[in-house]
């Protein structure tokens, strides 16, 4: 009986999806619930796992190929034993049409899953992945490991020089393409969620009175609290007390009293929520991502840092579900653990606002007519100016502030 392997459902308003890699080649066994194929959206990857156990019979959707939810990815042959992978490899490097002069087989596909722009150049220049020591986390293959095997091949590749007893030397041929610097440059093709980035951030600027206010923090007290507690809280807990948690305790305690921050523009009507689903920004091998805690409120310091935890190593393993990203009422970004001190954060349409952290640096600050040491963060609020006010909008980021230089004030709520 042959089972049909289909994109499943992508997630609200995501439609179409791109073949970014195949796991197993066609007549090689697959069990069932195994991961077979990735796809990549305009929000997250996914794996598509095996509907049945057998042998992978056809593939219908080729890597790079735009797939609609529904479509037929490939078929299995339920019940059937195939080739092992090895096997499966030597039967394709058989039926080459143009083999070459000594056949090499090609080795099986390396065990950890590569990231667009390296499968890009990989397939580009015919080169083994397994063949080229990785620097990455855990081995992993990186784009600048894969641009030293380029460079190395085509070293191993260049004509001798000509013999010193020609008298007139060969003319450099000029670059191909319109482009000056084309023979030194490398087009990689933007992956889907790279593109809905770019589209959201310039729908946002084009869209949205987009205005940013400053302000900057004093962040002895929290660092003191977290030094007193660390170790018990982590014991207790079992997950390490971040800077995050306050921000987001702090920025629900100023949304309460500055309603706007949480709201959002719906035709002529705006609307404000009475929920709070905090957008985290996180870093991803594929891109800048925001998965969203939701109802915030209702979690205490150890339940926001689980989930900022469990967030962030889904998006470094490529793991992370359409649903982690969507339904987002505000957002905080933390340029800071990339050595930022200051910036403009974009907003996250159709969210009204989003808070910018920084880096910690001590500064000289007056405290009490005496100039101290102290470590200041700048922190930025982006805002829509259609829906907040200056007012509220200074307001909002000055309530932040006060809840992060005494702490207690999100203990006792006031």
């Amino acid at each position: 009986m042959n089972v049909e392997i289909k994109v499943p459902a992508l997630g609200e308003s995501i439609v179409e999806a791109t073949v970014a890699q195949w796991f197993k080649s066609a007549g090689e066994t697959v069990a069932a619930d195994e991961p077979l194929v990735e796809l990549e959206t305009d929000k997250v990857t996914l794996e598509v796992p095996a509907p049945a156990g057998g042998r992978l019979a056809e593939v219908r959707a080729k890597t790079g190929e735009n797939v609609e939810v529904g479509a037929i990815l490939g078929v299995i042959e339920e019940g059937a034993v195939g080739k092992p992978a090895a096997a499966a490899s030597k039967a394709e490097a058989k039926t080459e049409s143009t083999p070459p002069p000594a056949p090499v087989e090609p080795p099986p596909p390396p065990a950890m899953p590569l990231s667009p722009a390296v499968r890009k150049l990989v397939a580009e220049h015919g080169l083994d992945p397994a063949a080229i020591p990785g620097t990455g986390k855990d081995g992993r293959l990186l784009k600048g490991d894969v641009l030293k095997a380029i460079e190395a091949k085509a070293a191993a590749a260049a004509p001798p020089s000509a013999p010193t007893s020609t008298p007139t030397p060969t003319p450099t041929p000029t670059p191909a393409g319109p482009r000056p610097e084309a023979a030194r440059e490398e087009r990689v093709r933007m992956t889907r969620l790279r593109k809905r980035i770019a589209e959201r951030l310039k729908e946002a600027q084009n869209t949205a009175a987009i205005l940013t206010t400053f302000n900057e923090v004093d962040m002895s007290a929290v660092i003191a609290l977290r030094k007193t507690y660390r170790d018990a809280f982590e014991k207790k807990h079992g997950v390490r007390l971040g800077f995050m948690s306050f921000f987001v305790k702090a920025a629900i305690a100023a949304a309460r009293e500055i309603p706007a921050v949480n709201a959002e523009i719906d035709g002529d009507d705006l609307v404000y929520k009475n929920y709070y689903h905090i957008g985290v920004a996180v870093s991803s091998p594929q891109g800048l991502v925001v998965p969203v805690i939701r109802d915030a409120d209702r979690l205490d310091f150890a339940g926001i840092e689980k989930a900022i935890g469990d967030y962030a190593a889904k998006a470094r393993e490529g793991k992370l579900a359409i649903e982690d990203l969507m339904g987002g009422t505000f957002t905080i970004s933390n340029g800071g653990i990339f050595g930022s001190l200051l910036s403009t954060p974009i907003l996250n349409p159709p969210q009204a606002a989003i808070l910018g952290m920084h880096k910690i640096q001590e500064r000289p600050m007056v405290v009490d007519g005496r100039i101290e040491a102290r470590p200041m963060m700048y922190l930025a609020l982006s805002y829509d100016h259609r829906i907040i006010d200056g007012r509220e909008a200074v307001t909002f980021l000055v309530r932040v502030k006060e809840c992060i230089e005494d702490p207690q004030r999100l203990v006792l709520d006031i």
